[in-house]
């Protein structure tokens, strides 16, 4: 009797040991996800983000997280703001951040950008577009944003 709980206990910890539930939660890439508007003022802005792993070095892969973003607002209708950054994060942990460079498009830009050299597991990151200014460093309020536990 003591064999038969003691394999059951054995092949039961085989079975739901904690790394495997962990890994079953990682998001796979690649992915894309929808970024969407935080207020309901601007119905028409909203972006995507694509994310994937590259090999640009001969080191091991990155993974690159990319953003188009349409319809937004002048960034100077919020303020002393002069563009758009893409904004990861994961809580607590690490963020990055990076330009969107807009399109000479007469109706309003297109922002886009991308960063490639990201190492860390992305668990629970929020993906966000987020206003700027360019000669003070300063990071506004949240334009667009999603959670990367919606990538699909």
């Amino acid at each position: 009797m003591k064999q038969l709980v003691l394999s059951l206990l054995l092949f039961g910890s085989v079975i739901f040991s904690p790394m495997q539930t962990k890994a079953a939660s990682s998001v796979t890439v690649p992915c894309s996800l929808i970024l969407k508007p935080v207020d309901s003022g601007y119905p028409n802005a909203m972006g995507a983000a694509l994310v994937y792993k590259v090999k640009l070095t001969p080191s091991f892969p990155r993974t690159s997280i990319s953003i188009h973003a349409l319809h937004l607002p002048k960034p100077s209708s919020f303020g002393d703001y002069d563009r758009f950054e893409g904004f990861a994060f994961i809580p607590n942990v690490i963020s990055w951040r990076f330009p969107l460079y807009p399109t000479p498009e007469t109706d309003g830009p297109t922002w886009a950008g991308r960063l490639d050299s990201i190492t860390a597991e992305l668990e629970n990151v929020q993906i966000q577009v987020r206003l700027s200014n360019v000669k003070t460093g300063k990071l506004g309020p949240v334009i667009l944003a999603n959670s990367i536990n919606y990538c699909k």
